[in-house]
């Protein structure tokens, strides 16, 4: 297994204002908790021991937090925890885009292999089976696709008349990007700093038969409004995601 994870955490989280507007999207809190350190105890199940969080906007909330945490001692270029978690925050600007952050990481530190993942993306994801699946198919990368419940039914017409309905439970399923992603570094050859790391990296990496594709059934739940955050809060207190 990898021990080094990098979490996107610099936007600037446009689709959630009512908390973005004074915190970074990671660090809203679903009941009384960050979403980063979320991410973070998933990935610390699984012996991840080294974290890299690529910030932007603002970043002083993020390296505030682990400043003031009593579980965090500051030794200048990281902080590192009571049970030996090392946690770099890294400024990679206000505007840069996925990839560009990505770039700057991987051309300041020697990251081999390692853990890719969003900050407001909540999962029971297997990071062992992720990655067992990842040194099986032997590709520079590989995404975990998540098949979320449709949020709406759907209809279809013809001729001005409606022909079907759908229900929600009645759709075909549709997998999407979850995050959790497991990367080599030649990643590094396929980005660019004004390029989002989910475009053109990840369909030349299609094209070169270079990603990988986990499917994951378990939960996952993304954090992008007031409604989604409530849910995944409710889903904590149900027990349907346990931390």
């Amino acid at each position: 297994m990898f021990n080094k994870a990098v979490i996107f955490a610099g936007g600037k989280g446009t689709r959630f204002l009512e908390e973005t507007k004074f915190i970074p999207k990671p660090m809203i809190k679903a009941n009384n908790l960050p979403l980063i350190i979320y991410i973070i105890n998933h990935y610390k199940k699984f012996s991840v021991n080294e974290f890299y969080i690529l910030t932007g906007y603002k970043k002083e909330i993020i390296e505030n937090y682990f400043e003031e945490s009593n579980e965090f001692t500051n030794y200048k270029d990281y902080f590192k925890s009571k049970d030996g978690i090392k946690v770099f925050t890294l400024d990679t600007g206000l505007e840069t885009m996925t990839g560009g952050r990505l770039k700057f990481l991987l051309d300041n530190f020697n990251l081999d292999n390692f853990y890719l993942t969003y900050g407001d993306g909540i999962s029971n994801v297997d990071i062992n089976k992720l990655t067992n699946f990842h040194l099986k198919n032997k590709t520079i990368g590989t995404i975990t696709a998540i098949n979320p419940p449709p949020r709406f039914g759907i209809l279809e017409f013809k001729d001005n008349l409606v022909s079907k309905m759908r229900e929600k439970n009645e759709i075909i399923p549709t997998w999407i990007n979850g995050g959790y992603f497991v990367m080599n570094s030649k990643i590094k050859d396929y980005l660019f700093y004004d390029e989002p790391f989910e475009q053109t990296p990840l369909i030349e990496l299609t094209r070169d038969r270079q990603l990988s594709c986990y499917t994951h059934t378990g939960y996952w739940q993304c954090v992008d409004t007031i409604r989604e955050l409530e849910i995944l809060e409710e889903d904590i207190k149900l027990g349907k995601y346990i931390p």
